[in-house]
């Protein structure tokens, strides 16, 4: 009779994530590039059962009622998998983190101090419907020395449990701990809860996904917590924006990807400019498929909108539907702003310098633009490769995520016998 095989408990999985984590620290780069390019490699080659469980994915979603911006986020194609694989190839060529020299001083004493990064050891994340997530963490977290331990929800379980497979089969191809990427979906939310509660095992988690997701885990959580945020996102037409710029910028922070959290929700207009630019917008965003609500003065100058409530304010709707309010000035933008804003991303389109660099001065969002798309708030976009998130909070790190918020630092002192007596 052969032995029985029993499945590994969770704190199982934590404590094997934490022994992995210490083989990961000391690996060079060059190990770590060549574990970097096997997953990409195995991505690519496992292109049709990804795809494959991506659709039981899909269709379980479809029937469960799922959103269409929450399905498009699950959705993974041929196209999308080879983008994820080159964002994992893009990460090799990044620096890594690991070792470099943050300050450094020598004391009147002789002591030599020197400031270091050094992985945080073991990432918790959780998140929902996202499989890029799986993929962006898991490199991000191999290349700045981290294991990493996945709960992507059940929306995604099928597709993260075949990701999670073959990220883990690349890993140990090169040598490295198998055990540095794990999931832990099969627990479910006891899963995500006890992760939550994983101090001392887990070094940080970072959650991914919807408001109240992402409150549930900063306020239960016991495990230090990098806030990443839901993003009701604005653009400011100032009273000089030119129409065919601000024709181009909205619609493409609106619909290039709705779904997303750096997408358009809130358009503001200056009362200046509202006759002149909000027509021309409307029809555009209309062709495009965008509903729109606004406020009177939006639905005086555009017959058919629908009223916008204060509760549109507040919404990030990841789909095709946009609030417009009409405002006196710049200063009745960043009013509106301070008081709906989940402080992610924001943008003035305007000709008018000094009225640009103010609101990228007073605006308190993790990402404040000027004449650009919302959408190029993006870990890869930023020429981070892929991004574990967009912090919205002010501490250790703030917007795009990539290798360096990954890490923290320690001082290394070197002596030659002081004593402080």
């Amino acid at each position: 009779m052969s032995p029985t095989v029993t499945a590994p408990t969770l704190t199982d999985k934590l404590v094997a994530a934490r022994a992995a984590s210490t083989a990961l620290a000391t690996a060079t780069t060059a190990v770590k590039d060549r574990a970097l390019r096997a997953v990409a490699a195995a991505l690519r080659e496992g292109t049709d059962a990804i795809v494959t469980a991506n659709h039981d994915d899909l269709v379980a979603g479809e029937e469960r009622g799922t959103s269409s911006g929450l399905l498009d986020r699950l959705r993974l194609d041929a196209g999308r998998i080879d983008a994820l694989a080159a964002a994992v190839e893009h990460v090799v060529g990044l620096t890594d983190p690991v070792g470099e020299h943050v300050r450094g001083s020598r004391l009147p004493n002789g002591l030599q101090l020197t400031q270091v990064r050094v992985p945080f050891g073991v990432v918790g994340a959780i998140y929902e419907a996202r499989p890029n997530v799986t993929v962006d963490i898991a490199a991000l977290a191999l290349k700045s020395g981290n294991a990493v331990v996945l709960r992507g929800g059940s929306a995604a379980q099928r597709t993260n449990a075949e990701l999670v497979e073959r990220i883990r089969a690349a890993v140990a191809s090169v040598g490295l701990p198998a055990d540095l990427v794990q999931t832990i979906d099969e627990f479910g939310r006891q899963g995500a809860t006890d992760l939550m509660r994983a101090r001392g095992l887990v070094d940080v988690l970072v959650p991914r996904g919807s408001a109240s997701l992402i409150q549930t885990v900063v306020t239960e959580s016991q495990v230090p917590v990098i806030e990443t945020g839901a993003g009701v996102v604005h653009v400011f037409l100032d009273a000089s924006a030119p129409l065919a710029r601000s024709v181009d910028i909205v619609l493409d922070s609106k619909v290039q990807r709705p779904s997303v959290c750096n997408a358009l929700e809130t358009l503001l207009v200056h009362e200046g400019a509202a006759e002149r630019l909000l027509p021309e917008l409307a029809d555009r965003l209309r062709a495009a498929g965008v509903t729109l609500r606004g406020d009177d003065a939006t639905r005086t100058i555009v017959p058919g909108v629908l009223r916008a409530t204060e509760a549109d304010w507040a919404t990030e709707s990841m789909d095709l539907d946009l609030s417009i309010r009409v405002v006196p000035d710049v200063d009745a933008a960043m009013a509106h702003i301070a008081r709906w804003s989940t402080h992610h991303t924001e943008s003035i389109v305007t000709d008018d310098l000094v009225t640009a660099e103010r609101f990228l001065a007073e605006v308190d969002s993790a990402v404040v633009m000027a004449n650009a798309s919302t959408r190029f708030t993006d870990g890869g976009e930023f020429g981070f490769g892929a991004e574990v998130g967009i912090s919205t909070q002010k501490l250790h790190a703030r917007g795009p995520m990539g290798l360096p918020e990954l890490t923290s630092t320690k001082w290394i002192v070197r002596g030659q016998g002081q004593i402080r007596g």
